[in-house]
């Protein structure tokens, strides 16, 4: 219990800290950790918890869509992206059929790569 508390004060601290770099990869991470969690439930057949992972996956994504700023001609393509797997997982709520999620993990874990990659670039000094 103890431990538990001090994660969840690293992790208020972490995120009252990052940068809005760091914010985004931190939800990137934890829609590719989240989905990741609703394929180990489905494969020990733990509906309500899946389905609990899987509408946390969908939250980031709205999350995500909400923050995109269209000034930059990324965002139209981020905004289709995300409604692309937002309807992904739409369509796996209802079939249940492994090969959607896992087409939206990869894409979740594509965009930790690259994010990560380009926070570092940035940090480094490169990426300006």
């Amino acid at each position: 219990m103890i431990t538990s508390n001090y994660q969840q004060q690293y992790l208020k601290t972490k995120v009252e800290t990052a940068s809005p770099g760091d914010l985004t990869l931190l939800l990137y991470e934890e829609l590719y950790r989240k989905l990741n969690m609703a394929k180990m439930l489905l494969g020990k057949n733990q509906q309500a918890e899946m389905l609990t992972s899987v509408h946390g996956a969908r939250s980031i994504l709205y999350e995500l869509l909400s923050t995109l700023n269209f000034e930059y001609d990324l965002a139209y393509q981020l905004r289709d992206l995300y409604q692309f797997y937002l309807s992904q997982l739409s369509e796996f709520i209802i079939k249940k059929d492994p090969a959607l999620l896992d087409h939206v993990i990869e894409f979740a874990r594509d965009l930790v790569d690259t994010w990560r990659q380009a926070v570092l670039l940035i940090k480094s000094g490169k990426g300006n």
